[in-house]
C-alpha cells in the first residue's frame, strides 16, 4: 500500500500525459495500391453516395397535405325504367364530396316503383325457401318472413318477405355501360402541401396557371405538365387500362402525386409529378365480386305511399394519395455524416495495419 504523497505523484503524472499511436510505414506496391483502392472508395461513397445521392447535408421533412376535387361532365342515357335522361354531376358522384377521393356512378341496375308490402323471394344463392333455412342464412333474405311458402311459378315455392317490392333484380350489369360517357368527365384536383418544419407552403396550382388557362386546359403530359384537370379517361389509358371494360362492373383508381423538394434550390424547382394505377384486384383466375358498386335509392310518394327507385350503381373510385419529402441545408447532419465518413476511412487504414501486422 503506497502513501498518499506518492499516489498523488503519480495519478498527477497519468494526468498530464500524452500518448500517440505509433505510425509503420509499409513499403509494399500490391498493399499501398489495395489501400489507396480501399480509399477511394470510401471517399466515392461519403461524397457520390452520402452527400450527392442521398443529400446527407440536408436536414428532411414529410409532406402534410389537403386534397380537395371538382368533377364536370354531361351524360345522356335512354332507358326502359329511366327514359330519355340527362345525368349530371349532382347525380352520378356519390357522395358529393370525400376526404381524398371521389366516385363516379358509370353503370346501374334499376328496380323501379319499389313499395313496403309482401311478395315471393327466391333465394339466388341457395335455391331454397328461406323458410326451411337454419337461422344463419336466414338473415341472407332480403326481407323479413312472413313464415308462409308461397307459390312463386308454376314449379317453384318460395318464402313470403315483407320488404321493398317487387325485389331487386339479379341481373348483370348492362355492357356497354349506360353512362359511357363518363370517360369524358374531367376533375379539378386541388392539392396544398406543408412543409412545417422549414414554413413551407405550396398547391398544384401552380403561380402562372390563371383563370383563363384553367378554364380550357386537360392534363397531357407534353402539352399541359402543370394542368390540375384530368380527363378520367385519360387517367384509365395512363394507368394501362381501358375504360369503357372498367366502367361496367367498376374499380378503383389511384392517382398519385408526388412532392420530392430540394429547398435549397428555387422554390419553382418544387413542383407535383403525377402517376396513375389501378388498385382493386382484376386477376382472371380470381374473379368472385369483380368492381366497385353501391346501392343507393330515389325516394317519392305515389298517391300518398311511399315509394322508391333502387339503383344499384356500379363506378370507379378515384383514390388521391400524396407523398412527398423536403430537404435543406442544416449544418448537424452534415457533420454528423462528414464524421461518420472520416470513421469509416480511419476504420480502413486501421484494418490494412492489421493486414500487414500479421502478414
Amino acid at each position: 500500500m503506497c502513501c498518499g504523497g506518492r499516489c498523488c505523484v503519480s495519478m498527477t503524472q497519468c494526468f498530464f500525459d500524452y500518448s500517440t499511436s505509433k505510425v509503420l510505414v509499409i513499403r509494399s506496391k500490391s498493399v499501398g495500391t489495395l489501400n489507396r483502392f480501399c480509399q477511394a472508395v470510401v471517399l466515392a461513397y461519403i461524397i457520390g453516395y452520402v452527400c450527392v445521392l442521398k443529400k446527407g447535408y440536408q436536414d428532411t421533412d414529410t409532406v402534410i397535405s389537403s386534397v380537395t376535387t371538382k368533377v364536370k361532365g354531361i351524360a345522356l342515357t335512354n332507358t326502359s325504367d329511366l327514359g330519355l335522361r340527362i345525368w349530371d354531376v349532382a347525380d352520378y358522384v356519390i357522395p358529393p364530396q370525400e376526404e381524398n377521393s371521389f366516385f363516379v356512378l358509370t353503370n346501374l341496375n334499376i328496380t323501379p316503383n319499389q313499395t313496403q308490402t309482401r311478395c315471393a323471394e327466391v333465394s339466388v344463392d341457395t335455391g331454397l325457401c328461406c323458410c326451411s333455412l337454419s337461422e344463419i342464412l336466414v338473415t341472407l333474405c332480403p326481407g323479413v318472413q312472413t313464415g308462409r311458402c308461397i307459390q312463386f311459378s308454376v314449379t317453384e315455392k318460395t318464402c313470403e318477405v315483407l320488404a321493398w317490392c317487387p325485389l331487386e333484380k339479379g341481373n348483370d350489369p348492362p355492357d356497354p355501360p349506360l353512362l359511357a360517357e363518363a370517360m369524358n368527365f374531367t376533375v379539378l384536383i386541388k392539392n396544398s402541401i406543408r412543409y412545417p418544419k422549414f414554413n413551407f407552403n405550396k398547391r398544384n396550382i401552380l403561380p402562372h396557371v390563371n383563370s383563363s388557362y384553367l378554364s380550357q386546359c386537360v392534363f397531357n403530359r407534353t402539352t399541359d405538365p402543370d394542368c390540375p384537370i384530368f380527363r378520367l379517361g385519360d387517367i384509365a389509358s395512363e394507368a394501362g387500362e381501358d375504360f369503357q371494360t372498367m366502367a361496367v362492373h367498376g374499380g378503383v383508381m389511384g392517382v398519385q402525386i408526388l412532392w420530392d423538394c430540394n429547398l435549397d434550390m428555387p422554390e419553382s424547382w418544387c413542383m407535383p409529378t403525377y402517376t396513375f394505377r389501378r388498385l382493386d384486384n382484376k386477376d382472371p383466375d380470381n374473379n368472385v365480386a369483380p368492381g366497385y358498386n353501391i346501392r343507393f335509392a330515389k325516394y317519392y310518394k305515389n298517391g300518398g305511399k311511399e315509394s322508391r327507385n333502387l339503383v344499384k350503381g356500379y363506378g370507379i373510385r378515384f383514390e388521391i394519395m400524396v407523398f412527398g419529402k423536403a430537404g435543406k441545408f442544416n449544418i448537424v447532419p452534415t457533420l454528423l455524416n462528414i464524421g461518420a465518413g472520416l470513421a469509416l476511412l480511419g476504420l480502413v487504414c486501421r484494418a490494412f495495419w492489421i493486414l500487414k501486422l500479421y502478414d
